[in-house]
């Protein structure tokens, strides 16, 4: 902001000339002023000072525009609220964990008739039926990661042969002729406390109940922390513990089961996996035909910390899987091409900070600091609990 000031001074005579002197001033602040002020000079002479400051002010710095890396473009957030919901229905719900498995694991498909829109990396709300009873009121929502495209598990309403679903299963079998869906994948939570009574999750097993036809109460789409790079040459490292493999299937499946006009992956897809036994290794057949199906672009590498070890003989977290990749992880990781996605427990930040903090110190760089930078630039994308 800047004003120009113009000051006029006059020294009247007894022949009353005028001498006019002006002078122009940029003053960093606003102000307005018109005033006269008269003195007598040492000569007797009585001197008229007019002073008027006017002022512009300058417009407001443009506000810098963010350009996402992300697929953000038409994203859709926040459709559905828990007093306005969606109401779906219940296609298939299949559980996908042997029955030797440490807990239960399900896959479920929900039908939105595209009144739900939703990107890869977004997340639902699903609001079980019935009353709390700790307060007497509906229960609240429970948010999920979505596990499907967006396109979908039936996208096109054909049959498919991936295996967690029947055989022969369609859309059509269903009575269903052209449906848009949301798939999740919720693991049923079954504990005991410390009174030795056994407390079961109240979404969770709502979810791992549900019959085909049932309707599910959804709210949503929410989230842009997980969205998919658009750069489809870059590397995208995913990192999951469980049922935190939701949001990378859906990156899968876009990546490497479906074809797009305006997106074809040709980039390096590693997925990290971990799990306590193979028995709970989530969608395992379809990330194997993946890998066959693209050798050069998807790397697949599973942790099973109850089966499995490394050269110590220490269990295999995934902290500890991606250890044997370390300096490989690091030399990616300076690149601004890479993208790192990490969903699952909370612990696992952790094991992989301890991890990179000695490499990054190699280079003479604070893995802290650079983990801030990454961050910044939608390079290091966390979603834990």
């Amino acid at each position: 902001m800047a004003a120009a000031v113009t000051a006029a001074v006059s020294f009247p005579s007894s022949k009353s000339s005028t001498l006019p002197t002006r002078t122009s001033l940029i003053c960093p602040e606003r102000v307005t002023l018109k005033k006269v002020y008269r003195e007598a000079s040492a000569g007797g002479r009585v001197v008229s000072v007019r002073a008027q400051v006017t002022t512009t002010e300058a417009a407001p710095p443009a506000k810098a525009v963010k350009h996402s890396k992300k697929q953000e473009e038409g994203v859709v957030v926040n459709k559905f609220k828990p007093k306005n919901p969606y109401v779906g229905r219940v296609l298939l719900n299949t559980k996908i964990t042997a029955d030797d498995a440490p807990g239960e694991t399900w896959h479920m498909v929900f039908s939105t008739d595209g009144e739900m829109p939703y990107r890869e990396g977004q997340s639902i709300g699903v609001i079980p039926d019935g009353i709390d009873p700790k307060n007497g009121k509906p229960h609240k929502l429970r948010l999920y990661s979505i596990a499907s495209s967006a396109l979908g598990d039936f996208g096109d309403s054909k049959t498919v042969s991936i295996s967690l679903f029947p055989p022969n299963f369609s859309l059509s079998s269903l009575g269903v002729i052209s449906s848009i869906q949301v798939s999740l994948c919720v693991k049923r939570l079954v504990y005991t406390n410390d009174a030795g009574e056994t407390v079961k999750g109240v979404c969770s097993n709502f979810l791992c109940d549900l019959k085909p036809g049932s309707e599910v109460t959804m709210t949503g789409p929410v989230g842009k922390e997980m969205l998919m790079p658009k750069d489809p040459n870059a590397t995208v490292v995913m990192l999951a513990t469980g049922t935190g493999i939701a949001p990378f299937r859906s990156f899968l499946w876009k990546m490497f089961f479906e074809k797009h006009e305006d997106y074809k992956f040709e980039g390096l897809a590693w997925l990290f996996l971990g799990v306590p036994t193979s028995s709970s290794l989530l969608y395992k057949e379809e990330f194997e035909k993946m890998k066959e199906k693209a050798p050069d672009n998807f790397r697949l590498d599973f942790a099973v910390s109850r089966e499995q070890t490394n050269e110590k003989g220490e269990k295999m977290y995934i902290q500890t899987r991606m250890a044997q990749y370390a300096e490989e992880l690091w030399e990616l990781l300076k690149k601004d091409n890479t993208y790192v996605y990490m969903c699952g427990l909370k612990g696992m930040e952790k094991g992989i900070d301890d991890i990179m903090v000695s490499l990054a110190a190699k280079d003479g760089i604070d893995w802290l600091d650079y983990k801030k930078q990454l961050k910044k630039a939608e390079q290091w994308n966390v979603e834990v609990y």
